[in-house]
């Protein structure tokens, strides 16, 4: 029950409404109607809000300040965290009947309570449907559940429940209502050659929504066809591996006559290879202290250690390593946010940096972070900065070590408000040179937001457009990606067979990283992987497309090269690191090394020819 009811401010309330999703398209009239009917309740904290396996809702909540999370009701496993701003309780809503979950408060928390009848009407709308499109639809609760499996499993195995295949003519709209009910993220459509084609949450975020499409246009005209599939023999691991490298998030799976048996998801490939890591992250959400975060903490490495040696290949390891690392910077943020009073819990959002943020974590990664607050609570930063030294302590306590140069949100550096953050990048465009700007854009370019309202990260937004209207800035970071050189000598150790070390990270991943980073801003791309910015860089012309995979072999043998070495120093009790002594290679891996330096070296001179005659 909560501890009081009080009747918020109407004069303040449709605003607070119309800043965030799904009410940002509601009309003023609507803005005020919902307003008249809500009701704001103070909740303490550790107290169930709603029981959704009880009872089917009439209203939803929205998180004013402070967080709830929503729980399993079967097994305690964490579904979702629930921020300010954010709301809950749609799904059973809108579907009318009971799912297996609760929400509980984590901290004292002020809730908005929203009649469904006067809900209802506004996910009808573009914005309701885009809000559905990335939240509602994701929710574990929501999706049947894949069982676990090893990388070598077939996916005929793992495909489970119907499919929803639609005609080419039904309404955006109505599809849309269809993918609700099933609790789906896509819909298939049987096209008049028997083609497939197939609509996404993204393609109604981009195509529709995005574009200003009316939702009763027909499927076909904003569906993207033909829809790329896969057979039923193939293993989970290749089937992942070519979502990852093409950025699908979808794969209808077929029989050898054509027929659809399924369509799978990236999450549940990556769950079903790493029964492990689905483990171990909910472990971290059910710490209860940090005494317990610290015992769950230290089996992350080992985790990965397994998953490779159990033959999850090393970008899928890698991807997982950095899944798992995010849950336990939140619940480590949870925890220390407990402690303090609940206004600090409100209106910042924790960046993850560096690899980790890229997907792309190694065992021996540092955390990296920053923090952006509203500009309205700019004088809650001493508290803020306090917060994330607790985190980072916390972090390292759990085997997760801040970053070694420094780069934490601790620093006054690298927290800011989001007005800060703004004029810091247009600062960095018009002088890259100035103020280490090149250095602070690349890792904010990289950055992505694990907690928090995503809006608050103001950086990327500067960036996107720097192709057309910052060209000089765009030419300094393809200086500066250039500027790396990998040292003749190892180069000359590597071709030769001979002794010596070599720095895998730093001499080979490092050039690659950066020049992925430069050819994903030509093409408007900030955070992503390394191998979605080369595709990226591809599609818009700043490498060819045969360099483009050239660098994506290259990386992958990199980071396959990098995660056998640092599991094999695990196992030996050493601290895992990048330094090869080539000695110790096999024949097979110092050429494959060798020839993949050459490659990159190639690449960038190329390219290097290529950016500076205009393109």
């Amino acid at each position: 029950m909560p501890t009081s009811s009080a009747r918020p401010d109407l004069s303040d309330l449709p605003t607070f409404l119309a800043r965030h999703t799904p009410f940002q398209g509601s009309t003023d009239a609507e803005l005020a109607e919902l307003a008249a009917g809500a009701s704001i309740e103070q909740f303490a904290a550790g107290v169930v809000v709603a029981d959704y396996s009880a009872r089917v809702p009439d209203e939803i909540w929205m998180v004013c300040t402070g967080f709830v999370t929503l729980r399993s009701s079967a097994d305690g496993s964490v579904i979702d965290v629930v921020v300010p701003g954010g709301i809950f309780g749609y799904m059973p809503l809108l579907t009318g009947a009971g799912m297996d979950f609760e929400a509980r408060t984590s901290v004292p928390s002020t809730l908005l309570r929203l009649p469904g009848a006067l809900v209802r009407a506004q996910f009808a709308k573009p914005a309701g449907l885009a809000f559905l499109a990335s939240s509602g639809w994701s929710r574990a609760a929501d999706r049947p559940t894949i069982a676990p499996a090893t990388d070598s499993r077939p996916v005929a195995e793992l495909v489970r429940g119907d499919v929803l295949v639609v005609h080419p003519a039904e309404s955006v709209r109505d599809v849309v209502v269809q993918m609700t009910e099933h609790h789906v993220s896509y819909a298939l459509i049987r096209q008049r050659d028997g083609g497939l084609g197939i609509f996404t949450d993204r393609d109604l975020r981009t195509r529709v929504v995005a574009a200003g499409l009316p939702v009763d246009v027909a499927i076909e005209r904003v569906m993207s066809a033909p829809a790329r599939t896969v057979t039923a023999d193939l293993t989970a691991d290749s089937v992942l591996m070519e979502m990852l490298e093409c950025g699908l998030r979808h794969m209808p799976v077929l029989t050898t006559r054509g027929e659809v048996l399924g369509v799978l998801e990236d999450a549940d490939l990556l769950a079903a290879s790493a029964r492990q890591s689905f483990m171990l992250r909910r472990s971290i959400a059910q710490a209860a202290d940090a005494a317990q975060l610290q015992q769950v903490g230290q089996r992350v490495t080992g985790t990965a250690v397994d998953l490779y040696r159990n033959g999850t290949k090393a970008s899928a390891t890698s991807a997982i390593l950095s899944v798992v690392i995010d849950s336990l910077v939140r619940r480590a943020l949870e925890l220390v946010l407990a402690q303090h009073d609940s206004a600090t819990a409100d209106g910042f959002a924790w960046l993850t940096l560096g690899s980790v943020a890229r997907r792309e974590a190694m065992p021996s990664s540092d955390v990296d972070s920053a923090l952006s607050w509203r500009d309205d609570i700019a004088d809650h930063a001493p508290r803020l900065r306090a917060v994330a030294t607790e985190v980072h302590d916390l972090l390292d306590a759990c085997g997760l070590p801040s970053d070694r140069n420094g780069a934490i949100a601790a620093k006054p550096r690298f927290s800011r408000s989001q007005s800060e953050w703004r004029h810091a990048a247009r600062g960095w465009l018009e002088d890259p040179l100035r103020d280490r700007g090149l250095m602070f854009s690349s890792l904010l370019i990289d950055a992505r937001v694990v907690w928090g309202d995503p809006a608050l990260h103001t950086v990327p937004a500067a960036y996107q457009r720097i192709r057309r209207e910052h060209p000089n800035a765009l030419r300094l970071q393809l200086l500066d990606a250039l500027s790396g050189k990998v040292r003749t000598r190892s180069l000359r150790d590597v071709v030769s067979r001979r002794g010596g070390t070599f720095d895998l990270k730093n001499h080979a991943v490092t050039p690659i990283v950066n020049l992925a980073r430069w050819g994903g801003l030509t093409a408007g791309v900030t955070s992503a992987t390394t191998p979605a910015r080369l595709a990226a860089a591809a599609q818009a012309g700043a490498v060819s497309e045969t360099d483009a995979r050239t660098l994506c072999d290259v990386f992958a043998m990199l980071q396959r090269l990098r995660m056998a070495h640092q599991v094999e120093q695990i196992a030996a009790g050493h601290t895992p690191g990048d330094i090869v002594t080539m000695s110790e290679l096999s024949p097979l891996n110092r050429s494959l090394l060798g020839d993949g330096l050459r490659e990159i070296a190639a690449v960038r001179r190329r390219v290097g020819n290529l950016g500076f005659t205009g393109v």
